[in-house]
C-alpha cells in the first residue's frame, strides 16, 4: 500500500491557501561601476512524508496489554481536517482489530472548534481476513487456520457467525483538548463482564498531513475492502505492533511548501530583511513569515538607500515551491541578477506549514559575486509575531485555514530539535545556488 499519493500539482495548488501573490520588482543601481551577470536558483528539495505524527501505545503491565478496566492515552497535535487513527488487536480472537473508520477520528467540528468527550461511536471492529475466526474467547487457538480475504468490518457477526457487541461497548475513546492544537485521546478497555471480554494489544496511531483540503494519507493503517498490508497482520493476529510501527515511522516526517522567495541585492548596508535579537521591524516581514506574502516587504524595500534590486520569485504554475512528493520533483525558481563588487544578496521565504517561521540568509547576507551552492548560509528563523504550534498540525496556522495568534518576541533561530519535532538539515529542505 503506497500512502504517498500521486498529486496533480495544478489541482493541488489551486486549492492551497498558500497561493501567494507574486511580483517582480527591479530597481537598478545608477552607479557606473563594472557589473556582471549572475543567476540565483532556489529549490525546495525536501523529500516530503504524508504523516505529520505517529507512534505506539500499550498497557502498563508485562506483557503490555490493556486489560479490562485499564486505559492508555495518546497525545498528539492536529490542524482542522486532520484526524487520528489507531489500531489494536481484539486479543481473544484470531485476527480481529479495533480501529476507527479511515481516515480516523475527527478532532475539530466544521467551525474549527475542538471536539471533546466520548467519541467511542467512531470505533469499529475489523476482520483482518488472514485467519478463519473461531468463537472469541481466551481459548482461541493461535494462529489458527489461514485465510485470504480483504479487510471487512465486523458488524454484529463475523463471517463464521460469531456474535459481537458494538465496538463502542468494548472500547471507550475520549478526547480532551489541552490547548494550542494539542489533544489527548484516552482508550479504555470496557469489555469486562461482557460476552466479548478481551484484552487489547499494544497498538499504533497516526495523524496525516492535510494539504489544500486533501489528506496525504487518507488510509494510514488499513484500507477497508483491500488486503492487509505493512505489518497490520502482526497486530491483528499476535498483538505485535513492531512491524507496523516501523512502517508508519518511515512515512512520518516533514511536509512543507516554501512561499514565493524574496531576493534583495544591496550594497553598503546591513541585511535589510531582519536582524536576530530584534523585534520584527513592521516593514512587511510579518506577512511573509505568517502568510507567505513577500509583496509588502518588497514594496517597502524598493528605492530605499543601499537597495539595488528587489525580486519576488514564484514557481511556474504553482506559485509556491512544493516539496518532493513521491516521484515528483520539488519546486524551483530562478532569477538573473546584475551585480557589482561589494554587492550582497539576502533572501527570505516562509516555512509554509508553520505559524511564523521563515528561511533567510544569515548575518549580513552573502557576497553576490561568489558562485556555487550557498545553502550553508541559510537558517530557519522564528519571527516572534505568532504563537508556535506543531508545524503542519496547528489550528491557527494561516496556510491550514487558521488565524495566527499574536505574540511579540525577538527574532530567533529555530532550534533543532525544537519543542515540537526534529527537522531535516536545512540543506535537505532548501537549496540555494549562485551561477
Amino acid at each position: 500500500m503506497n500512502f504517498i499519493q500521486k498529486i496533480n500539482r495544478g489541482l493541488l495548488v489551486a486549492i492551497l491557501p498558500l497561493a501567494f501573490t507574486a511580483c517582480k520588482k527591479d530597481q537598478k543601481d545608477s552607479s557606473t561601476a563594472p557589473t556582471q551577470q549572475s543567476t540565483i536558483i532556489v529549490e525546495n528539495v525536501l523529500k516530503s512524508q504524508p504523516l505529520v505524527e505517529s507512534g505506539t501505545f500499550q498497557g502498563s503491565g508485562s506483557p503490555a496489554l490493556i486489560l479490562p478496566g485499564q486505559a492508555t492515552s495518546i497525545q498528539f497535535s492536529a490542524a482542522k481536517g486532520e484526524a487520528i487513527s489507531f489500531a489494536t488487536m481484539y486479543g481473544w480472537s484470531n485476527d480481529l482489530f479495533f480501529a476507527p473508520a479511515s481516515p480516523g477520528i475527527q478532532v475539530y467540528d466544521n467551525s474549527g472548534n475542538p471536539i471533546e468527550g466520548d467519541v467511542s461511536a467512531q470505533i469499529k471492529l475489523w476482520d483482518n481476513g488472514t485467519r478463519i475466526n473461531q468463537k472469541p474467547s481466551a481459548n482461541v487457538s493461535h494462529p489458527g487456520t489461514a485465510d485470504v480475504k480483504n479487510i471487512t468490518e465486523v458488524n454484529g457477526t463475523d463471517a463464521q457467525g460469531n456474535s459481537y457487541l458494538p465496538a463502542s461497548k468494548l472500547v471507550k475513546a475520549t478526547l480532551k483538548y489541552k490547548g494550542n492544537s494539542v489533544f489527548t485521546l484516552t482508550l479504555e478497555n470496557t469489555s469486562g463482564g461482557t460476552a466479548n471480554e478481551t484484552p487489547l494489544s499494544p497498538g499504533v496511531w497516526s495523524v496525516s498531513y492535510i494539504v489544500g483540503g486533501t489528506l496525504q494519507s487518507p488510509n494510514p493503517l488499513y484500507t477497508a475492502g483491500q488486503p492487509t498490508a505493512n505489518g497490520l497482520t502482526n497486530i491483528a493476529e499476535a498483538g505485535d505492533n513492531t512491524p507496523l510501527a516501523a512502517y508508519i515511522e518511515s512515512i512520518t516526517g516533514i511536509f512543507t511548501p516554501l512561499s514565493p522567495v524574496l531576493v534583495v541585492v544591496y550594497n553598503g548596508i546591513d541585511n535589510p530583511i531582519y536582524k536576530t535579537g530584534e523585534l520584527d521591524r513592521n516593514q512587511g516581514l510579518t506577512p511573509l513569515a505568517q502568510k507567505g506574502n513577500a509583496d509588502t516587504l518588497a514594496a517597502y524595500l524598493k528605492g530605499k538607500p543601499g537597495i539595488k534590486a528587489v525580486y519576488v520569485l514564484s514557481a511556474p504554475n504553482t506559485k509556491v515551491l512544493l516539496p518532493v512528493i513521491g516521484s515528483q520533483p520539488g519546486g524551483v525558481v530562478s532569477q538573473q541578477l546584475t551585480i557589482g563588487q561589494g554587492d550582497r544578496i539576502a533572501i527570505a521565504t516562509m516555512y509554509g506549514f508553520s505559524n511564523d517561521w521563515f528561511f533567510a540568509t544569515t548575518g549580513n547576507g552573502v557576497d553576490a559575486t561568489q558562485k556555487g551552492d550557498i545553502s550553508g548560509s541559510i537558517q530557519l528563523y522564528d519571527d516572534g509575531t505568532a504563537i508556535n504550534q506543531f508545524p503542519g498540525a496547528g489550528i491557527t496556522q494561516f496556510n491550514l485555514a487558521g488565524t495566527p495568534l499574536k505574540e511579540s518576541q525577538p527574532i530567533t533561530a529555530v532550534p533543532n530539535p525544537n519543542t515540537f519535532t526534529t527537522l531535516p538539515g536545512i540543506s535537505n529542505i532548501i537549496k540555494v545556488t549562485l551561477k
